[in-house]
């Protein structure tokens, strides 16, 4: 067997509603490679001394930053969008971390979304993080859907330098997870690993747990030498103990290390 060359990380969002600081414990207390830093209200996630202070004390090194694009997230770091990509990048480039994760504008967001696919090259030429734009999902309730992202939530119609692929939102979008990861090729640069069955609610299940080809999706990066980071983003609020939590997050660890493990023979062939 080799060792594959991708590293897994985990989003700090797994650990929620605990806080950041919990999920640097816990990632490495697993054993983890480091994590993707969610920026949202806890004021931890928001103060780069102090996302350092943790990495530092717990040897777990902090490989991706995602830009505060969520509802509840509009205030911070400004209500500017673009101040927060800037603050996103500011703070990847201190930390160390080689990736920004950024969603596609909200529709109302309507200047920035017509500036985004330009501003985001544009920002990606001033630096040596990667942005890497998430794909999304149509809004539905009951029968009826909304297109609540712009230009659309499919990124892969337009043109961008990086992806990140979520396998929750392509269950969530009823779409083909490994044809969108055909279309985005080799400027594939970041996974958030999450499982669902095609709920209209996104629901980053532990991998394994639901209808996605997660294990597929694992062993064609493994074969293909890819050299991006796959982050476990799944949702633990339903725990009903830290025992319990540890047990999924441990769960989601070892099922991402096995596939992404190939035979030697299969790599060279």
């Amino acid at each position: 067997m080799r060792v594959p060359d991708a590293k897994v990380a985990l989003s700090t969002a797994s650990v929620y509603p605990e806080s950041t600081a919990t999920a640097f414990e816990v990632a490495a207390r697993l054993g983890y490679d480091g994590v993707e830093v969610m920026v949202w209200t806890d004021p931890v996630s928001q103060d780069v001394e102090a996302l350092r202070r943790l990495s530092d004390y717990h040897q777990v090194p902090i490989l991706a930053v995602h830009a505060p694009c969520l509802l509840i997230t509009q205030r911070v770091w400004s209500t500017d969008p673009w101040v927060k990509l800037r603050r996103a990048r500011a703070a990847a480039e201190k930390l160390g971390a080689s990736t920004v994760v950024v969603h596609p504008p909200f529709r109302w967001q309507r200047q920035y979304a017509r500036d985004f696919v330009t501003g985001i090259w544009r920002m990606a030429d001033e630096t040596d993080v990667r942005f890497a734009v998430e794909n999304m999902y149509p809004w539905r309730y009951k029968d009826r859907e909304m297109l609540a992202y712009a230009p659309e939530w499919d990124v892969t119609k337009d043109d961008y330098r990086h992806f990140t692929v979520d396998l929750s939102h392509a269950a969530t979008a009823r779409t083909d997870a490994l044809a969108m990861v055909d279309r985005m090729g080799d400027r594939l640069g970041h996974v958030h690993l999450a499982d669902g069955r095609g709920s209209a609610k996104d629901e980053h299940l532990v991998p394994g747990r639901g209808t996605q080809p997660c294990a597929e999706l694992l062993e064609r990066l493994a074969v293909s030498g890819f050299d991006g980071h796959v982050v476990i983003e799944v949702n633990t609020r339903r725990a009903m103990s830290a025992a319990e939590r540890e047990a999924d997050l441990a769960e989601a660890l070892a099922f991402t290390r096995l596939h992404l493990a190939s035979a030697s023979r299969g790599t060279r062939a």
